[in-house]
């Protein structure tokens, strides 16, 4: 049987246990061209939280009823045809939270076991590790020398980021929650100052990591946080907005910056970004962050749990903070 997690009812606030429905169905059976996907892990992302709302977004909302949307990757079992890919493949696509999938291949890419973890191709070689790459580089602009800070820091994908601007010779501070997430910042991925927004105040530390101010902001939080930073930024500073994850589960209107006037005090600019607008070039990123990897300049961590049965209180570990790095769900039943 192939057990799949159903969304049932748009959530206000956080997702509560009426939200999604889990359903078990005979496996798919592929048709001509067609392949059938084993799923091993299930990719969780703060996106998923916007794609339950029926709202006008970058991507159409998950319409009730259907499978929730997520990232997977997983082994090619069955092939009817000419298809794009072969049995034994291993292939990371949106499979949806579900154990098995069919597909033709397209939006689908094959991974190699052999060069990384299976996890990591949905961490720091998949979508976490593009979203850092692009929007770091190519939104940011990032020059050496930069002043970077990171909100959400010791997440998938501020956790990449930090440790790419580290890499191309930028000082980087980064805003994590707990002191085993600054630790973790500063000891493992060599951020040069990191800020408790737990346990400290955050005007304070801003002040005290970043005393002449910051070129780039990579901000995955939204709210307040970026309202701050805004207060910090210097001459021609570029702000990279990726996410607001403290925004997503409000249940009032949206808490937008009320420091956007430092943008035309400094010449700033301030830009959003979608890692889905740069899919032409996830080659070349792939293969300069394996690099890195392969020489120990870049760790990737993932924090996987198991069982598509305890999907919810999984993913909301993505709002309250109980995880580190990459947040992986599996759902191979093994």
């Amino acid at each position: 049987m192939n057990k799949r997690l159903l969304l049932v009812q748009r959530p206000t606030g956080l997702p509560d246990a009426s939200t999604w429905q889990l359903e078990s169905q005979p496996i798919p059976v592929p048709g001509e061209g067609e392949m059938l996907i084993q799923h091993h892990y299930i990719s969780l992302d703060p996106a998923m939280r916007g794609w339950m709302n029926d709202t006008r977004s970058y991507i159409p909302p998950v319409r009730l009823g259907e499978v929730m949307r997520a990232g997977s990757l997983g082994k090619v079992i069955q092939t009817r045809g000419d298809t794009r890919f072969k049995v034994g493949d291993f292939v990371t696509g949106w499979g949806g939270v579900q154990q098995y999938t069919i597909s033709d291949g397209k939006g689908w890419h094959q991974v190699d076991p052999r060069l990384a973890p299976l996890t990591a191709y949905l961490g720091t070689l998949g979508m976490p590790g593009m979203t850092a790459y692009f929007g770091l580089l190519e939104v940011g602009q990032l020059k050496e020398g930069d002043t970077v800070l990171v909100s959400g820091a010791a997440g998938a994908v501020g956790s990449v980021v930090g440790q790419i601007a580290r890499i191309k010779g930028c000082k980087v501070v980064g805003i994590a929650g707990g002191a085993e997430k600054c630790r973790y910042l500063i000891e493992e991925l060599g951020f040069h100052g990191a800020i408790d927004y737990k346990n400290e105040d955050l005007k304070a530390g801003l002040k005290r990591e970043l005393p002449e101010g910051i070129d780039v902001y990579f901000d995955n939080v939204g709210g307040e946080t970026l309202d701050l930073a805004l207060s910090r930024i210097r001459m021609h500073a570029r702000i990279v907005i990726c996410g607001a994850i403290s925004q997503y589960n409000n249940t009032t209107a949206v808490k937008g910056p009320s420091n956007y006037l430092a943008l035309l005090v400094n010449r700033a600019r301030m830009e959003g970004m979608v890692v889905m607008d740069y899919a032409k070039d996830y080659g070349k990123a792939a293969r300069e962050m394996g690099a890195w990897m392969a020489a120990g300049q870049l760790k990737s961590r993932e924090d996987v749990y198991e069982g598509i049965e305890n999907f919810r209180e999984t993913f909301l570990r993505l709002f309250s903070g109980e995880k580190l790095g990459k947040l992986i769900l599996k759902v191979l039943e093994e």
